[in-house]
């Protein structure tokens, strides 16, 4: 079992706590309870009875928490496209090779925990594999983070992912009868594909082509929140976001070019933006020989890449929320480089690393209604916890290369996912 089975003291740490005004702090002493966080004290005041972990002046902090997940695919970069619905109906097939899909999910879960994701909330999955694999993890069963799941999205005939990770609804009674088939899985929020994206736009410039209309989107949206769950939706146009926001979705994941309406739905609904820098910038910025991109899927990933930058900034300016995700599964982005996305959070939108960590940690489990449990280091939370070596605030590369992990108390040492060395090599030209 993957859990704590003994009270344990952190001393001799650097801690950063993930609160926004969050500064380095020396002489504490992290007391873990049960795979809780007990207390936060003064290390001149040691306690007795607990084992000492002396992390020799290395930095402490909130574990990552990365709010776009599909945890299917593995990101790693291909020269064909393969067929989505031809995978999923495989594995799907049968229970062996269900139980294969999960085995598959597991140990994809696995590299976000080793990387220092210690919360992931996916956003559309195959059949209730999410779900199976939040319930092992939240039993301790399997080693993982802790899961906010979603399972399949819904989509349209036609849009994106339909018939792989998202069921093809046609009218609003159909979506509102695909989001009580979800709902009877017991996920955490629900998913929509309204746009289309990059590879499916059909011309230049047009990538996030509005493929649900407002009725569908209304409907589902009414009865999720009927059944007390919120909603994600995939939207990488303008419109797409109107729409959205207009008829009742919660998070933007991705995003598009703002202008002040947009702003202004995104106040009064109270709604927020999942910024998703990652999977847009090998379409947007490596050579085509290396991403395998047609000039139509470079110029739409422009498109889009720089849409969702606009608009975090906007947000970000005018006090909305913005979270940060990675959209793991989409080529070159996989389940061990969520740091990469603070760096481009830096880099594309202007932050302080302190307020990228930040965002990665706390305000993400804000987002995902979990900052009661997780998020910063305080007492009575849960023990999701990182250390890495050097200063993450004045390198987020830092976040690299960990020495430890912790979930719910549970320690790995010397945590190694493996790595795909193209992949590395690729995407560190951007940093």
């Amino acid at each position: 079992m993957f859990r704590n089975e003994t009270n344990y003291v952190l001393t001799n740490g650097v801690l950063l706590d993930g609160t926004e005004k969050m500064t380095p702090q020396t002489g504490k002493d992290i007391y873990i309870e049960g795979g809780r966080i007990g207390a936060v004290a003064d290390a001149a005041a040691r306690r007795e009875g607990y084992e000492v972990v002396d992390l020799g002046g290395q930095y402490v902090l909130p574990g990552l928490i990365n709010l776009h997940v599909h945890l299917p695919a593995s990101g790693k970069p291909k020269k064909k496209a393969s067929d989505p619905k031809k995978l999923v109906k495989l594995i799907t097939a049968n229970a062996l090779t269900r139980r294969i899909g999960v085995k598959l999910c597991e140990g994809y879960a696995k590299t976000e925990l080793l990387s220092g994701v210690t919360t992931i909330r996916t956003v559309g999955g195959v059949a209730d594999f999410d779900t199976i694999i939040r319930d092992l993890a939240a039993q301790g069963k399997i080693l993982s983070p802790r899961v906010v799941a979603s399972n399949m999205a819904v989509s349209v005939p036609g849009g994106h992912m339909a018939g792989s990770l998202a069921y093809e609804a046609k009218t609003p009674e159909e979506a509102a009868a695909y989001v009580e088939r979800i709902a009877a899985e017991k996920p955490d929020l629900i998913k929509l594909m309204i746009t289309g994206g990059v590879l499916d736009a059909e011309v230049v410039g047009e990538p996030g082509v509005l493929r649900m209309q407002p009725a569908l989107v209304k409907a589902a949206c009414d009865k999720s929140h009927a059944l007390g769950m919120k909603v994600a939706a995939h939207v990488e146009s303008p419109e797409g976001v109107r729409v959205a926001l207009e008829n009742g979705v919660d998070s933007i994941e991705h995003g598009a070019q703002p202008d002040a309406a947009i702003t202004a739905l995104y106040k009064e609904k109270g709604a927020f933006q999942v910024a998703t820098l990652s999977p847009a910038l090998p379409y947007a910025l490596f050579d085509r020989s290396v991403s395998h991109a047609t000039y139509e899927q470079q110029e739409n990933g422009k498109v889009v890449f720089d849409g969702i930058i606009a608009m975090a900034r906007e947000n970000l300016a005018n006090g909305i929320p913005v979270g940060l995700g990675t959209d793991t599964g989409c080529p070159y982005i996989t389940h061990y480089d969520m740091w990469r996305e603070l760096c481009y959070f830096v880099k594309y939108c202007g932050v302080t690393p302190a307020f990228a960590l930040h965002t990665a940690t706390l305000l993400n489990a804000r987002l995902a209604g979990i900052d009661g449990e997780t998020g910063s280091i305080e007492a009575g939370k849960a023990a999701d916890l990182i250390v890495c070596a050097k200063d993450p605030l004045a390198d987020l590369s830092a976040l690299r290369t960990l020495s430890m992990v912790i979930k719910d108390g549970y320690r790995v040492e010397h945590p190694a996912p493996k790595k795909l060395p193209e992949v590395e090599r690729e995407l560190d030209k951007f940093l």
